[in-house]
């Protein structure tokens, strides 16, 4: 099956996407009422919500163990996604092979990155774990040059991959040997969102043709990574005994705000104003993720930093490109 702008990248990190049909066209929708807010306020709101989300990572991890921060993203997450679902009347899915799919969807998209970030977090700055995140297109590209041999790379998309990993040695400031930077930290935000880019190829073969909804299969997934932590988190750290307020607020603004609105935002604007312009929060999430670090944490940064997130957003943004330059966006 030809694969699209829509199946590739619209959703959020972690969450599902239906793929256009085979057509590459659009399937006629019911006039729907204009929404109360204008999309470029949305816009702006979905940006500045998961660019927040590792200042979020950072305050929950002052009060709790990583995986246990993990779990509360994807309780409070799913909570409102199966409640939007009670709202809308749509179900969860039936087939058990959607089920078992979603299992290892969860897996990779969820339960992993999001603990592998929170572990992250405990070694490096948010800022630095927001643009590890913003990798992920390019690991997206080396991996389907193996795993989806319809997804043609041209020599403008290789450009983009040397150029995006310039970018991650400037961050990283590989011309003095990396001092500074705590190196399984940062391997750890770069293997989170590597598992992004593996689990979108999975999603890509294995979910597209379900028949299932993005809110029902999203939901779905939620409550399955939910269960996932719920099962080996006491395994490896103590329940909590007590409960923080800031730390308890972080993880609730992370998994209600970031996992949970955030899809059904990204959802209606994808709807609205097509996946190609839905998309482009993913270059402003490293923006909003410094400034919210260096505000609000205090965290230092130097010129390499914002000069290295630059170079590494130039590559993703050529690594979505496609021949000829032009973007399809139908």
């Amino acid at each position: 099956m030809r694969t699209t702008a829509t199946s590739r990248s619209s959703a959020p990190p972690g969450l599902p996407v239906r793929p256009l049909p085979a057509s590459g066209r659009q399937p006629r929708r019911p006039q729907r009422s204009r929404p109360a807010l204008d999309w470029r306020i949305r816009f702006c709101a979905l940006a500045l919500i998961w660019g927040c989300s590792f200042l979020f990572i950072k305050l929950g991890t002052d009060g709790f163990p990583p995986l246990y921060v993990s779990f509360g993203r994807m309780f409070f997450g799913a909570a409102v996604l199966v409640a939007t679902l009670a709202v809308k009347r749509e179900r969860l899915p039936r087939s058990a092979r959607t089920w078992g799919h979603l299992a290892v969807a969860a897996f990779l998209l969820n339960a992993l990155p999001f603990s592998l970030f929170a572990y992250a977090e405990l070694r490096i700055p948010s800022t630095l774990a927001g643009i590890c995140n913003a990798t992920t297109p390019l690991w997206g590209m080396v991996l389907s040059l193996v795993a989806l041999s319809e997804d043609r790379p041209t020599r403008r998309r290789f450009a983009g991959l040397a150029i995006g990993f310039a970018g991650v040695l400037t961050v990283l400031g590989a011309w003095q040997g990396f001092s500074g930077q705590d190196a399984a930290g940062t391997v750890m935000a770069l293997v989170a969102s590597a598992s992004y880019a593996v689990g979108w190829i999975y999603v890509r073969r294995t979910l597209a043709d379900s028949g299932d909804s993005n809110l029902s299969k999203s939901g779905a997934q939620l409550l399955l990574g939910t269960l996932q932590l719920a099962v080996v988190a006491p395994l490896v750290a103590p329940v909590p005994a007590s409960f923080p307020a800031v730390p308890v607020l972080a993880v609730f603004a992370l998994g209600a705000l970031g996992t949970g609105l955030a899809f059904l935002m990204q959802y209606g604007l994808v709807a609205e104003v097509g996946p190609t312009t839905a998309t482009m929060t993913t270059y402003l999430i490293p923006v909003v993720a410094t400034v919210a670090g260096v505000v609000v944490l205090g965290e230092q940064l130097s010129w390499n930093t914002p000069v290295g997130a630059v170079i590494v957003l130039a590559g993703a943004a050529l690594t979505q490109s496609k021949a000829g330059g032009r973007a399809r966006e139908k």
